[in-house]
C-alpha cells in the first residue's frame, strides 16, 4: 500500500511517498474487532505464515504459530503482517529511489525507530478500516513494537503479546550490535554506505555481522548438543584430528556459521541491516521518565501476556520480569510464563509444545472475547 502524506520521524525527517508491504490472513469480520498485528524482528518480514504457490520452500517465518487450527487461529482472527520501513523484502528501504535525487537513498534513507514503524503501521490499519486491534504480537524486536503500540495507541489495542523481548537494551546487546555494525562499515566495498552506485555490495561485512548475531540468538546447550567440538568429516580423517591451519574451516560450527552468513549476504541489505540494529538501540520509553518504567507504562491500557525463555541470554527473562513489574505497579492484568527451553532466544521461533499452548490458550481464553 502507498502512502502519499509525509510521515514525520523522530528524528525530525520527513518521509513522504513510501510504501508498506503487508499480508493479511484469514477474515476480517463485519465488526472489525478480531484484527492480530503480527510484527517481525531484525530479519523478517510481512511474510508470516503459509507458502507461496508453486515455492515450496517460501514458508512464513512464523509458520508454525499461526494458520487455520493453529495457536493464533486464521479461522478466527485476521492476521496482519507488515515490513517495516527501512527493511528490504517490499517496504520502502534504502534500496529504493530517493524522489529527491533520481537514485537509490543508500546511506541517505532516514533513521527509523520503533516508535516509527509503530506509526506507519497505524496508517496502514487506517486504510484497512481497523480501529482497534483485538491483538498486537511480536518476538524480539517485535514484542518491542507490540510494547510501544500500548504506548502511543493505548486505545487502539486490547491485547498485547511480547515474547522473548526487553524494555530496552543492555550495555552487552548495544555492543554487540556496535561490532556487527562495524564489520559491515569497514568493508571495502561498504562505499559509505552507497555501495549500489559502485556496482558491489558489503558481503564480507555482512556475513561476520550475521555469524556474530547467530552466535547469540543460540544457546551454548544448544551448540554444544548440536555441533560440540566435532570436526569436519574431510579434517576428522587425518591421522592427528586436525590440519593444524589457521585459515581453513575445521570445525562443524566454523563451518555451520560460514554457511549462515553466506545464506545471508544473499538476500539481506547492508544499510537495513544498520537501521534495524540502530532502532533497536534506541527503544527505551522509561528514557522519557527518567529511567522510570513504571511511568513510562502509566499509559498503557492493553492486557499482556508476556513470555520468555529460560536459555534466553540475550534477552532474559529478568529483562521480560521488569516489563511485568511495571505494569503490575500501575495495576494491569498480566499473564506471564517463563518457559524453560534449551534454543536460547530463537525458542520464539521454534516449536514447543508448552509454547504453543501457551498461545493458543490466551488467544482462546482472552483475546477471542471483545
Amino acid at each position: 500500500m502507498r502512502f502519499d502524506a509525509p510521515l514525520t520521524l523522530q528524528s525530525g525527517a520527513s518521509l513522504g511517498g513510501y510504501q508498506l508491504a503487508y499480508e493479511t490472513y484469514g477474515t476480517l469480520n463485519a465488526a472489525c474487532d478480531n484484527a492480530v498485528l503480527v510484527c517481525h524482528a531484525l530479519n523478517a518480514s510481512h511474510h508470516v505464515a503459509g507458502v507461496y504457490e508453486g515455492q515450496p520452500k517460501s514458508e512464513g517465518w512464523w509458520n508454525n504459530m499461526i494458520g487455520p487450527g493453529k495457536s493464533v487461529d486464521t479461522n478466527r482472527f485476521f492476521v496482519i503482517g507488515v515490513n517495516n520501513l527501512g527493511s528490504c523484502f517490499g517496504s520502502t528501504g534504502p534500496k529504493d529511489v530517493n524522489p529527491a535525487t533520481g537514485s537509490a537513498w543508500g546511506a541517505d534513507f532516514p533513521v527509523v525507530t520503533v516508535e516509527d514503524w509503530v506509526a506507519a503501521q497505524a496508517r496502514l490499519l487506517d486504510a484497512l478500516g481497523i480501529g482497534q486491534l483485538a491483538a498486537v504480537m511480536g518476538g524480539s524486536l517485535g514484542g518491542m513494537q507490540a510494547l510501544s503500540w500500548t504506548l502511543q495507541f493505548p486505545e487502539r489495542v486490547r491485547h498485547a503479546v511480547v515474547i522473548a523481548s526487553a524494555p530496552n537494551l543492555t550495555a552487552e546487546n548495544i555492543a554487540f550490535n556496535e561490532v556487527a555494525r562495524r564489520a559491515i562499515v569497514t568493508d571495502p566495498d561498504f562505499h559509505g554506505g552507497h555501495y549500489g552506485r559502485h556496482g558491489v555490495l558489503p558481503r564480507r561485512g555482512l556475513r561476520i555481522a550475521r555469524m556474530i548475531g547467530h552466535i547469540t540468538y543460540l544457546s551454548d546447550d544448544v551448540m554444544n548438543a548440536k555441533f560440540g567440538r566435532a570436526l569436519r568429516e574431510a579434517v576428522a580423517s587425518h591421522a592427528s584430528g586436525y590440519k593444524f591451519s589457521t585459515q581453513d574451516i575445521e570445525f562443524q560450527i566454523e563451518s555451520y556459521l560460514r554457511h549462515q552468513g553466506d545464506k545471508f549476504s544473499d538476500y539481506f541489505d547492508a544499510n537495513t541491516y544498520l537501521l534495524i540494529t540502530r532502532a533497536l538501540d534506541y527503544f527505551d520509553p522509561a528514557r522519557a521518565f527518567g529511567g522510570d518504567l513504571t511511568a513510562a507504562l502509566a499509559r498503557t491500557r492493553a492486557r499482556f501476556l508476556l513470555a520468555s525463555f529460560s536459555t534466553d541470554w540475550r534477552f532474559s527473562p529478568a529483562r521480560s520480569r521488569e516489563i511485568v513489574k511495571a505494569l503490575l505497579d500501575n495495576r494491569r492484568e498480566v499473564s506471564y510464563a517463563e518457559i524453560d527451553a534449551p534454543h536460547g532466544h530463537d525458542a520464539f521461533l521454534l516449536d514447543d509444545a508448552r509454547y504453543m499452548g501457551l498461545i493458543r490458550s490466551y488467544f482462546e481464553s482472552k483475546v477471542a472475547q471483545p
